[in-house]
């Protein structure tokens, strides 16, 4: 069932949303990058009339919204929504018009009464085969666990549009209609279990619009690319302003995400063995982990750095509080779980693994030498360290190449107090200053957080650690009441202007679910 706010009546590759009101009526919005959507709406103050009275929605669903009188809405099309019955009336802002059969209501030229007709019986039998299909092919997961997960498969579904010709998974119709980055990679570690090939495209899109240098840009929208600060939206502008520290950025800098790519591919590839993937990718891939050393370690000390808050993916961590250049700990073991990836996929192909592990080692160590203080790993912003304490200081255990003792004391820290509770991993340990647990990337659980760090403890030999943190994980999604953003670890519940229907959630939250 939908309630019409959080999860809105659409379908996968329309842009069109209708969601309720609180006074009860409809209204209809275009989802778009980068724009609000009370600023996109098509059609509002939408109701069913007959015999002078409004019908009242008696139940949304998947393929359809039901109104009392036998009325229904449904979409004919991803970009035509239909009303089909008889003796009643569409009466909206603006404009009226009689439902008899089945009313165009909105086609893909806008608000469209009197547009085609269609036959509401096929209409509606249509829409019902598509989501039947659609659910017939949800990985399977235990019955607790069931009814998030077909809110998250639909999620997942409606969050399919068309994006520069190509069928593209965005985070959310609520105001990320792009194909973000390491969003994709978390998209596709979900849809490898029902359908690979849509899972390859997504990281295929993200490669076919790689830089000649080796970057791969944030997003891919409609309009073209965000691959440096020249192309951020002007709200942002204002965001960064808002959260970053230091000196304001004023040259053109690059714009990616952590590099998760080779990490994606080798898990589609466990999953469904395609070797022709493998070598369309290998090259790319090892053209980007170039550009992580050639082009983002302005210091030249062999460990990267992220040049952007935005290519950390956290966008207003207490980490840029101090400046917006910094290398946490969690880049460089990305680079070093990628260096072994590629090694993996390079044996796959026939090629010699041995120099792609030999990096990823050297990586590691380099690590150790000049990041680890005997107790954590530290976090630099400008060439200093900040005494800021996130979840990003435990991410070299994503290598699982940290030596016994060295992993023992994260995991020790990971189940501390500062970290560790009924609903972990904050964003910010429960016990430094900054932490608020509904502020974003201050305080809040994010599921690939979660989701990376069960993955590296099981490589790190944390194999009980990892099945608690991803058991926690499962209960407090299931009984959080939706697939947000993120949630407040305090309450379990949607934290402060987390959005909705979010791609990734659904995504590792379907993943986690699918393994018990």
């Amino acid at each position: 069932m939908l309630d019409l706010r959080e999860r809105p009546f659409t379908d996968r590759g329309s842009r069109l949303l209708v969601t309720a009101a609180d006074d009860g009526s409809l209204t209809v919005s275009r989802a778009l990058y980068e724009t609000r959507l009370a600023d996109a709406a098509v059609l509002t103050g939408l109701r069913v009339v007959a015999g002078g009275a409004a019908l009242p929605v008696l139940r949304a669903l998947p393929d359809r919204v039901e109104f009392a009188g036998g009325v229904a809405m449904a979409f004919a099309g991803p970009d035509t929504l239909v009303l089909c019955g008889e003796d009643a009336e569409a009466v909206w802002e603006g404009g009226r018009a009689p439902v008899e059969g089945c009313l165009t209501l909105v086609g893909p030229g806008g608000v469209a009464p009197g547009g085609p007709r269609h036959d509401g019986a096929a209409v509606l039998a249509a829409a019902g085969a598509r989501w039947r299909d659609w659910f017939a092919r949800m990985p399977a997961v235990p019955a607790a666990l069931r009814e998030r997960a077909e809110q998250a498969w639909w999620t997942l579904a409606v969050n399919l549009v068309t994006i520069q010709g190509r069928e593209s998974l965005v985070p959310s119709k609520y105001g990320y209609v792009g194909l973000w980055n390491w969003d994709s990679y978390f998209h596709a570690i979900a849809l490898r279990h029902a359908d690979p090939a849509l899972a390859r495209e997504q990281i295929r899109i993200l490669l076919d619009h790689q830089r000649p240098d080796g970057l791969v840009p944030d997003v891919v929208h409609d309009h073209g690319v965000l691959a440096e600060t020249t192309d951020l939206p002007r709200s942002d502008l204002a965001r960064l302003a808002e959260h970053v520290g230091g000196e304001p950025i004023r040259e053109v800098v690059p714009v990616t995400k952590p590099p998760l790519t080779a990490w994606a591919v080798w898990k589609i590839h466990e999953r469904d063995p395609d070797p022709g993937f493998l070598a369309e990718v290998y090259e790319p891939i090892a053209r980007s982990q170039e550009w992580w050393f050639s082009r983002s370690d302005p210091d030249g000390d062999g460990l990267a750095e992220y040049l952007h808050p935005y290519s950390s993916g956290l966008d207003d961590s207490p980490v840029w509080d101090h400046g917006p250049r910094a290398e946490p700990p969690d880049l460089n073991a990305y680079l070093a779980l990628q260096y072994d990836r590629l090694g993996d996929i390079a044996a796959a192909l026939g090629k010699d693994p041995a120099p792609w592990r030999a990096r990823a080692r050297a990586l590691v160590d380099l690590m150790l030498a000049r990041r680890w203080n005997g107790r954590r790993f530290v976090t630099l912003v400008g060439g200093g360290e900040v005494d800021v304490r996130t979840p990003l200081e435990l991410m070299p255990l994503f290598t699982g190449r940290l030596p016994a003792p060295v992993a023992d004391r994260l995991v020790a820290d990971l189940r501390s107090p500062a970290f560790w509770g009924e609903r972990p991993v904050p964003t910010v340990a429960f016990d430094d200053p900054r932490f608020d647990p509904d502020a974003m990337w201050r305080g809040p659980v994010w599921l690939n957080v979660n989701y990376l760090l069960i993955d590296g403890l099981r490589r790190s030999g944390h194999a009980a650690t990892a099945a608690e943190l991803r058991e926690r994980t499962l209960a407090m999604v299931r009984d959080g009441g939706g697939l947000y953003e993120y949630w407040n670890p305090l309450t379990g519940r949607r934290a402060g202007r987390a959005t909705t229907g979010f791609g990734w959630s659904a995504a590792l939250f379907l993943d986690l679910a699918t393994e018990s």
